[in-house]
């Protein structure tokens, strides 16, 4: 299907920043709620067929694939299984498939693209031009392809309880003691997002929240105009799963910041229920960017939240740099330290009598030996969660995803 221009008939596409329907032949501009139902009936029949079907043959070499014909100069479009709306690889024409938005569950609500593409480029660049140890290949990337996908979400209203034991492991010296916490309550949740394809990953669907949900608007199909879609691949039983790991994770995160004190603490012992509202389950749609560049030959996609903007991805950084400075600068803070600190710790150190300084020099080289370590480990812990986004960016699993959108 395509939604024809009412002046001249020519394809329409809709504009996140006019937040309208726009003709690129003459300029027209229409609200997508302008086109009813009854304009789009012509296309509504369309079905898809099986390649063993037109073959005649059920041999594994054949993949089932959607067949469509593109309204506007009659190629063939092959669609993706879990697609609802693509472009014609041919002309280029914006071409929503009714059939799979017909077999499937209809959305109900969608929050159409705020930013362009434009903008979400140029909020990448901008996070790029912050990064220190970002390499310079990078912050002049050339973006090799750049789509605005709409991800499936299942909106949720649920209520989770639960009753946990803490553990809280606080170590004195040499020794370290073990204190133990119960905490039970409820938490009601309206409208929990849960990613509804399964070829994006959930944490690469969740670094995308939030979304202000109060923009949503009535599902209308002309807002897929220009723009790629998913529809949802998962049944009941992911759905509960999913709902069950997303209420545990908030509740058990809000109960180990109601332990006060210091030391280690997790949850050592857990019973809980779920309980999902079926009835008021919502199909929506949400929008994202999907920016892939490629780096020493391995493929990087970033996304940008469609309406708030917000960019989500792990960037390759320039190791030599990093450790450089971070030796320099611990042996700048080392040195530092000792000429202007050691006069204060040494009289805190020492005793009453002056015979025992070398004793309190020892203690103070103890002291930098510990901060330091503190600092080490708390520096190890921040590369971790940067290899583990810059993993995520480059999974194959979320390359495939935007690959397999044609242009």
């Amino acid at each position: 299907m395509i939604t024809q221009c009412r002046n001249c008939s020519a394809p329409l596409v809709f504009d996140p920043e006019k937040q309208k329907l726009v003709c690129g032949h003459c300029g027209s501009e229409f609200a997508p709620e302008e086109f009813k139902l009854s304009e789009k009936e012509p296309y509504l029949d369309q079905k898809a067929e099986s390649m063993n079907e037109i073959y005649g043959t059920d041999s594994k070499e054949f993949m089932d694939c959607y067949v469509y014909i593109c309204n506007s100069c009659g190629g063939e479009v092959i669609v993706n299984g879990t697609e609802a709306s693509t472009k014609c690889i041919y002309c280029g024409n914006s071409a929503v498939v009714f059939s799979r938005i017909a077999k499937h569950k209809r959305p109900r609500t969608i929050i159409p693209f705020r930013l362009t593409q434009e903008d979400a480029e140029k909020a990448v660049r901008e996070k790029f031009k912050k990064g220190l140890f970002v390499p310079k290949e990078i912050k002049n990337f050339k973006a090799e392809n750049i789509r605005g996908i709409y991800i499936p979400y299942w909106l949720v209203d649920c209520e989770h309880k639960a009753a946990v034991v803490i553990q809280q492991t606080v170590k004195s010296g040499k020794s370290s003691r073990r204190y133990y916490h119960g905490r039970a309550g409820r938490m009601m949740f309206k409208d929990l997002p849960i990613d509804a394809s399964k070829m994006l990953s959930d944490e690469s669907s969740s670094r995308l929240e939030p979304f202000n949900l109060g923009a949503k608007k009535a599902f209308d199909e002309d807002y897929l105009l220009g723009f790629y879609s998913n529809v949802s691949d998962i049944d009941y039983g992911d759905l509960r799963d999913a709902v069950g790991r997303r209420a545990r994770d908030y509740f058990n995160t809000h109960v180990l910041t109601s332990v006060k004190g210091g030391g280690t603490k997790k949850i050592y012992r857990e019973q809980y229920c779920t309980k999902i509202d079926y009835n008021s389950l919502e199909y929506a749609m949400l929008p994202a960017w999907f920016i892939t560049y490629d780096y020493k030959g391995k493929h990087n996609t970033i996304l940008v939240n469609g309406q708030t903007g917000k960019v989500v991805c792990g960037v390759p950084w320039n190791q030599i740099l990093f450790y450089s400075l971070l030796v320099v600068t611990g042996i700048a803070l080392t040195a530092v330290s000792f000429i202007i600190l050691k006069p204060i710790l040494a009289s805190l150190f020492s005793s009453s009598s002056r015979s025992s300084s070398s004793d309190s020099d020892g203690k103070f080289i103890g002291a930098l030996i510990v901060g330091a370590v503190a600092m080490f480990s708390a520096g190890i812990v921040k590369i971790r969660k940067v290899i583990k986004s810059i993993n995520l960016t480059q999974a194959q699993s979320i390359f495939n995803f935007v690959k397999k959108r044609q242009e």
